[in-house]
Order: structure tokens, then C-alpha cells, then sequence
């Protein structure tokens, strides 16, 4: 069974930053994108950032670009978001997707999700 687990998720200050990791198991991602998105409450979940199978592409929602950066770690099967410059408008449950068929902005096209984890940043 293929789960995607994510962790570090918490309470920040405004200005501060929280680790997010997302560990695959069942099978793994190694040549598959992976992605973050988020999703605030009464909100549609949006796409935060995307890496490629080798690490060597990512992308970036305007709104996050220069403040997270996502990276993953083939040999552990894991992809991580850090988020630094926190703002109260990053509250939302962030959620670890994978393997996308076709747009890597679109919710719709991911084949595989984590449960979220709560991000909650206070002013």
C-alpha cells in the first residue's frame, strides 16, 4: 500500500519558518515529480511547489517563491518544503502529492496524497 506521510507541520511566529517532510513508502518515487500543495480553510487546495524526479527543477507559486524552497532525498524516498519568512496568510494544511499525470499545478492530476499536515502562523 503506498502512503505518503508528512511531518513537521506547527505553530510559527509571523517571520518565522517550520521544515515540512513528506516520507513515501510502498513503493517509491524516485523518478516521479513531487509536490506541495496547501489548503486554508473555506479555500480550494492550491499548488505551492513542485521538484522534479531528480531534484534538479523546481517551481514555485508566486506567492511562496523566495520564501520556501522544496528539495527531496531519493535514497530516503522523502521530499521536504521549507518554509522561512512565514506569514499568517501561509496558515493552511499542507499536503505531499506525487507522480502528477500531466499539469504539476493541478490538484486533479496527482495520483497520490499524504493526509496534510496543520501549518498555523500567528501575527
Amino acid at each position: 500500500q503506498v502512503q505518503l506521510a508528512e511531518s513537521g507541520g506547527g505553530l510559527a511566529q509571523a517571520g518565522g519558518s517550520l521544515r515540512l517532510s513528506c516520507a513515501a513508502s510502498g513503493r517509491t518515487f524516485s523518478s516521479a515529480p513531487m509536490a506541495w500543495f496547501r489548503q486554508a480553510p473555506g479555500k480550494e487546495r492550491e499548488f505551492v511547489a513542485v521538484i522534479s524526479w531528480s531534484g534538479g527543477s523546481t517551481y514555485y507559486a508566486d506567492s511562496v517563491k523566495g520564501r520556501f524552497t522544496i528539495s527531496r532525498d531519493n535514497a530516503k524516498n522523502t521530499v521536504y518544503l521549507q518554509m522561512n519568512s512565514l506569514k499568517p496568510e501561509d496558515t493552511a494544511v499542507y499536503y505531499c502529492a506525487a507522480d502528477p499525470d500531466g499539469d504539476y499545478r493541478s490538484v486533479l492530476d496527482y495520483n497520490y496524497w499524504g493526509q496534510g499536515t496543520q501549518v498555523t502562523v500567528s501575527s
